[in-house]
C-alpha cells in the first residue's frame, strides 16, 4: 500500500519542504515515527543507517517549531563531530527550502568556543552538536535548557561505546520533565537501558526489522592475508571488481593513515576518516565524501558510524573487527536499497573465532584468494579443523564398537587397536557409499 506525506498532520510549509527534497513516499522508519513525533511523544527508534532515519525526526521536529519564539526549542545530540556536521548540513537544507526564517547552530568541540559563544547570544531555534560542547554552554548559561521542548539523541549505542552517555544525562537533567526525547540507535545495549527508563515516559518503541546480517544481495568473501600487504591485496582485488565506492575498514587511526598513504602511492583516489582529524580537515573530507570525489575511503569503526556515504558498492575489512556487531555495522554500509554489494575480508589465524561466531549467526562466507590476477576459490578456512573434528568423532565411535576383553592377555592393546582401525575403515566405506548415493 502506497503511503504519502500528505496523510500526516503536517503543515503546508513542511509539505513544501518535503516536495523540494524530492521525497515521494516515506520510508518505513519515517512512516512509523512521524505520526508519534508530531504528537510530541517520546520515541525509541531502532533502524540502520541509510533507512531515512534522520528525516524521520527532522520533518516532525521542523513542523513543530514556533517561528515567533526566538529561543532554543530543539536540540539534536550526536556522538561524533562528523555525524553532527552531517546532520547540520541536512538541517541547513531544510531551512533553505522553508518559507520561515529559522536559525540553527552547530555546537561541536574543536572549534573556536569564544566565537561560537558570541553567535549563541542570539539563540537559534535548533542546535545540533556533540554532548560535551552542548553541556558546556548550558552550564555556562549561554544556552537556556528550560526553553527546549524536544531532544533527539542519534546513534545512542555509540554514545555508550564512547562513554558520553553521562554528559547526555546531565544535559537532560537540566530540562523540564515533559520534554520530548527521541532516541535512535541500531541496537539497545544494556548500558543504555537505565538512561531510557530515567528520561523516556511510556515511549513508542519502533523497531525496523531488516535482514541486516545477510541480505540476499550482499556477498561475503574471505581472503587469507598470508603475510601479504593489505594495500597490495586491495589493489589486486580492485582490478577485478572495479568498485564504485569502496569503504576500507581498519581498527586504529594510525593504521588508517598508513594504509591510506600506501593506497595513494599506488595511484588510487583515497580519503581517510578517523577521530584524529583536525576540524578543518574533517569538514573538508566530509564535503568531498558527499561530492563523491574518492573511490576509496579508509575509515575506523567509530568515525564511520552514522555517516551516510552514498553509493558504497564494496566494503573491505583490511583488518577484521574485534566483534560481531562491528562486522555487521561495517558490511551494512553496502547492499542498500535493493542494490548489490560485496564485503571482502582479509583474515589471519587470530580472526578464526570471530569468523566462527559470524557463521553461527547465519553469515555464509565464500572462500577466495587472488592468484595471477584472478579470483580463485580456495578451501574453506576451517576445512582442516572440520576434517580433524570428523576424524576425532570417527575415532571415538570406533572405540565404542571395539569389544573389551574379559581377561587381559599379553598384546591385548595392540589387538584392540587393530580392531578399532578395521571398524574405522568399515565406517569410512559406509560413509563414502552413502555420499555417492546422494
Amino acid at each position: 500500500m502506497k503511503r504519502y506525506f500528505q496523510s500526516y498532520d503536517l503543515q503546508n510549509n513542511t509539505l513544501n519542504v518535503v516536495e523540494q527534497l524530492k521525497f515521494k513516499q516515506p520510508t518505513e522508519i519515517q512512516h512509523r515515527v512521524i505520526p508519534h513525533a508530531l504528537k510530541m511523544k517520546s520515541i525509541i527508534g531502532q533502524s540502520q543507517t541509510g533507512t531515512g532515519k534522520t528525516h524521520a525526526y527532522l520533518i516532525p521536529m521542523f513542523d513543530r517549531i514556533k517561528s515567533e519564539q526566538s529561543d532554543v526549542q530543539k536540540i539534536i545530540i550526536a556522538p561524533t563531530r562528523e555525524l553532527a556536521m552531517q546532520i547540520f548540513e541536512e538541517v541547513k537544507t531544510l531551512i533553505s527550502f522553508s518559507n520561515e526564517k529559522w536559525t540553527a547552530k552547530l555546537v561541536i568541540g574543536g572549534t573556536d568556543k569564544q566565537r561560537l559563544q558570541q553567535k549563541l547570544q542570539n539563540p537559534p531555534q535548533i542546535i545540533v552538536g556533540t554532548p560535551g560542547r552542548i553541556l558546556d554552554f548550558i552550564e555556562e548559561g549561554t544556552v537556556n535548557a528550560s526553553t527546549v521542548n524536544s531532544v533527539v539523541i542519534d546513534e545512542a549505542d555509540l554514545l555508550i561505546d564512547l562513554g558520553l552517555i553521562q554528559e547526555v544525562d546531565q544535559i537532560l537533567s537540566r530540562m523540564y520533565e515533559d520534554v520530548q526525547v527521541m532516541v535512535f540507535s541500531a541496537t539497545i545495549p544494556k548500558g543504555l537501558q537505565p538512561f531510557l527508563k530515567k528520561y523516556l515516559t511510556a515511549p513508542e518503541h519502533i523497531q525496523i526489522e531488516e535482514n541486516v546480517l545477510s541480505p540476499e544481495q550482499l556477498e561475503h568473501r574471505l581472503i587469507p592475508l598470508r603475510h601479504r600487504h593489505q594495500a597490495d591485496l586491495i589493489l589486486e582485488a580492485s582490478k577485478l571488481i572495479n568498485p564504485y565506492i569502496a569503504l576500507v575498514f581498519v581498527n586504529k587511526k594510525e593504521n588508517a593513515d598508513a594504509l591510506a598513504e600506501q593506497l595513494l602511492e599506488k595511484g588510487l583516489e583515497v580519503g581517510v576518516v578517523h577521530g584524529g582529524l583536525k576540524p578543518r580537515e574533517r569538514k573538508r573530507v566530509l564535503k568531498e565524501l558527499r561530492s563523491l570525489r574518492y573511490e576509496y575511503i579508509v575509515a575506523t569503526d567509530l568515525a564511520a558510524r552514522g555517516i551516510d556515504i552514498p553509493g558504497v558498492s564494496h566494503v573491505f575489512n583490511a583488518e577484521m573487527p574485534y566483534d560481531v556487531d562491528s562486522y555487521i555495522h561495517r558490511v551494512g554500509r553496502t547492499a542498500r536499497a535493493g542494490l548489490e554489494g560485496t564485503a571482502v575480508s582479509f583474515y589471519e589465524e587470530k580472526d578464526i573465532e570471530l569468523i566462527e561466531s559470524l557463521e553461527s549467526r547465519g553469515i555464509e562466507f565464500l572462500n577466495y584468494d587472488i592468484k595471477k590476477g584472478e579470483w580463485v576459490q580456495v578451501k574453506k578456512w576451517n576445512e582442516r579443523k572440520q576434517r580433524q573434528k570428523a576424524e576425532n568423532e570417527l575415532e571415538s565411535e570406533a572405540w565404542k564398537k571395539v569389544k573389551k576383553p574379559k581377561k587381559v592377555k599379553p598384546g591385548y592393546k595392540k589387538k584392540m587397536k587393530n580392531e578399532k582401525e578395521q571398524i574405522k575403515k568399515q565406517m569410512n566405506q559406509k560413509q563414502f557409499k552413502k555420499g555417492k548415493r546422494k
